[in-house]
């Protein structure tokens, strides 16, 4: 994620100059859209500075928003988790353009106003929002184990349930623990996601 920072100006260069070639955007994935509509949406806090979450007030009015976003963009949202530094959601929608731009300028706006709350003009607050389109069964079930343990994996709390900023506990109350159980089972995240956020790439 953070790669373009550690090359060289003639690393730079050549990089550049071989997404201008195959037609790709300069600084960022192509945007790919899938036939059945499924995607993992991850976006991150710049750095994976603590910026979303720096009080809980914060993050509370950001996962409502942002929710409101998902669901006017999209058909189904079935798993989502907000984080002190970043986040995930799993959507069906058919019109990901849209989607990505209402994303877009819910971070544009977030930032202006996080950064007059913290005194920080100019400070970069959101890295971009990038999707993932799901391939099959096992990577959509997968994915929605991977974007529900998130908390538990980043050490916030114990349990789904725990964390008030998740679709975990609602899941749970709507699947029963028994399925849940067997979908965990049967679905196992195993590296899902491994270093994917980590703070040096």
């Amino acid at each position: 994620m953070y790669l373009w920072r550690k090359l060289n100006d003639r690393q730079r260069e050549e990089l550049l100059e071989y997404r201008r070639f195959n037609d790709r955007p300069w600084h960022s994935p192509a945007h790919q859209e899938n036939q059945s509509g499924g995607y993992l949406l991850t976006a991150a806090c710049y750095e994976h500075r603590h910026i979303i979450g720096v009080i809980p007030q914060r993050l509370a009015a950001f996962t409502g928003e942002w929710l409101e976003v998902l669901d006017a963009n999209s058909e189904a949202v079935h798993a989502w988790c907000v984080l002190p530094n970043h986040y995930h959601a799993v959507v069906r929608t058919h019109r990901l353009a849209e989607l990505l731009k209402a994303i877009g300028r819910l971070h544009g706006r977030t930032a202006f106003q996080w950064n007059g709350e913290d005194n920080e003009r100019g400070r970069k607050v959101w890295f971009n929002c990038a999707e993932t389109g799901m391939k099959s069964e096992r990577h959509f079930w997968a994915t929605l184990n991977y974007v529900h343990h998130n908390p538990v994996h980043h050490g916030y709390v114990r349990q789904w349930p725990d964390w008030p900023f998740s679709s975990g506990a609602t899941f749970l109350a709507q699947t029963g623990r028994e399925k849940a159980a067997e979908l965990w089972r049967d679905y196992p995240i195993g590296d899902y996601g491994k270093n994917w956020d980590a703070p040096d790439l």
